[in-house]
């Protein structure tokens, strides 16, 4: 099939919904914004064997490349609205991945609100890669950024951390004894991120930073700490892991370093003032997501911006490069 073909029968039904998308015929899209609001921008590029393994199902891969946008739209505390996508196809791909692909995004922006209105398609020799760039709105001056940090400040996370990054491990064999409801689990949280796309405008007016969490909790809370001046201190008993998790780490100080260091768990990751406690608790109940505190914000320190304790109140080592790095 050719270019337009492609875009007509398998992208352009996704573009339904918003007007200005023109049903992709056209090589703009027109978006209108309501008075006092702001265009919220993000854009992220996932490319085989990198971001996702080249065996993971093609409806797996289009809900992640869609779903890692998003939980930056909603880490700023922005309404997701609408997307577009760039795809570089391999000379050797097959329609029917093209169309289980293209039935797995119209399944996530469904889930999620958003709609397709634009894009590219080409081909290459190369690997599979697919770029998104996503649009949210957030009233005028209210989005959340990662430089609101304050001393005193509560630390909190969102859901449970460390599943994707053993799900990966998982997924290549990397584990001889593990249930298969547990590895299920384990590994579809690393292929299907779930984007707090409702609790990240919530938080608006209650967090005083934010930031999803895709590198690795020790990674992404860093960014906090360098643009807000601060330095943290965490409790290593108060993060929050699902039952899976627990069970593979069983004390192992390695596989721990995997839960801090690990990425693509794309939860919330945030600051507020004790005064907001009870908020909390109450916007946790009320988007039945759990949300839990972690640690506290401290003025910045000679020594590292991250501090960790263990149960006992002793210093964990952490690793001297936590997190994924991009280059």
């Amino acid at each position: 099939m050719g270019e337009f073909d492609i875009i007509a029968r398998y992208f352009a039904p996704l573009s339904l919904g918003e007007p200005g998308a023109f049903g992709l015929k056209n090589d703009a899209a027109i978006l209108n914004n309501a008075t006092g609001r702001q265009t919220v921008v993000t854009s992220d590029c996932l490319v085989a064997g990198v971001h996702f393994l080249d065996t993971d199902p093609p409806e797996s891969v289009a809900r992640k490349a869609l779903g890692v946008n998003l939980s930056d739209l909603a880490a700023m505390g922005a309404q997701s609205r609408t997307y577009t996508l760039a795809a570089v196809w391999p000379n050797s791909i097959d329609e029917s991945w093209i169309a289980a692909f293209a039935d797995g995004l119209g399944s996530a922006q469904n889930d999620w609100g958003v709609t397709l209105i634009g894009g590219d398609t080409v081909a290459t020799d190369g690997p599979l890669t697919l770029t998104i760039t996503a649009f949210g709105e957030v009233e005028q001056g209210t989005a959340l950024t990662r430089s609101g940090a304050q001393p005193g400040d509560d630390v909190y996370v969102s859901g449970t951390l460390g599943d994707a990054a053993l799900g990966l491990l998982v997924s290549k064999g990397e584990f001889g004894e593990i249930s298969k409801a547990d590895a299920d689990y384990l590994i579809d949280r690393y292929r299907r991120p779930q984007p707090r796309v409702t609790l990240g405008p919530e938080l608006q007016g209650i967090a005083t930073s934010a930031i999803d969490i895709s590198d690795g909790l020790l990674a992404d809370l860093g960014h906090i700490m360098y643009q807000s001046g601060t330095s943290a201190a965490l409790q290593e008993p108060l993060i929050p892991l699902s039952s899976p998790a627990r069970s593979l780490i069983n004390g192992s100080h390695m596989l721990i370093d995997v839960i801090l260091g690990g990425g693509d768990d794309y939860e919330l990751l945030f600051t507020a003032p004790p005064s907001s406690k009870a908020d909390i608790k109450n916007l946790s109940n009320s988007l039945s997501v759990a949300i839990s505190p972690i640690g506290t914000i401290d003025r910045i320190t000679g020594e590292s911006p991250i501090q960790i304790v263990d149960i006992k109140g002793n210093p964990l080592t952490l690793p001297p490069s936590s997190g994924y790095q991009h280059l």
